[in-house]
């Protein structure tokens, strides 16, 4: 896998359906672990609300869950987790908290307001790509420091750190698949004579 989609970070938005009240909440997560310790941080906020429904999806082992937390069976957990795999996102938790407001909504309108719910919420939440990157160094002289360090970011690469002493370290990262396009620009700008180096990969968002 070289990118995946996941949520930027927390996200919570809320709208009244027939006078039921519902809050939905996002979060990243990275861990069956992480996923159950917000659902239960809902839970306890929302002690006194009629249902909170949840859905997670991680990437480690496609692991999906969810939880219809006492409304008709299908009509809950199953919509919001339909939500987020049909964004595609993943390493990601949805709580869908409603305080019923005395008028029933029928199967169909709760398949609706859930869905509504886990949508607002992923959305608060920003989808974000995230992309497996090289992380790189390279070590050039002070006169090819121009040449090296505008050719990065011209094939998708994104500077992180430059030490400057008796030559100049660039610390930047790459999508995988553009390194070696990289080194050859940077060899033919500089006649052979610089090449990075890579010995991590790491997730990036875009």
């Amino acid at each position: 896998m070289t990118e995946y989609i996941t949520v930027k970070g927390y996200g919570e938005d809320e709208f009244v359906e027939k006078r039921s009240r519902f809050i939905g909440y996002c979060k990243p997560v990275k861990t069956q672990d992480e996923a159950v310790d917000f659902i239960n941080e809902i839970r306890s906020k929302h002690w006194d609300a009629t249902h909170n429904v949840y859905a997670y999806i991680l990437s480690d082992g496609q692991i999906m869950r969810y939880s219809d937390d006492g409304e008709p069976q299908g009509t809950a957990g199953v919509p919001v987790l339909d939500v987020i795999k049909k964004t595609g996102i993943v390493d990601v938790v949805v709580v869908v908290t409603r305080y019923f407001g005395g008028i029933m909504l029928g199967a169909g309108g709760l398949v609706r307001s859930y869905s509504h719910g886990a949508s607002i919420a992923l959305a608060a939440a920003e989808p974000v790509t995230m992309r497996l990157c090289s992380e790189c160094k390279v070590t050039c002289t002070y006169n090819q420091y121009g040449k090296v360090s505008s050719l990065i970011p011209s094939v998708g690469g994104i500077i992180d750190d430059s030490e400057f002493g008796e030559g100049v370290d660039i610390y930047f990262h790459i999508p995988v698949e553009d390194f070696g396009k990289l080194n050859k620009e940077i060899a033919d700008a500089t006649s052979g004579e610089v090449q990075a180096i890579s010995d991590k990969e790491k997730f990036y968002a875009e």
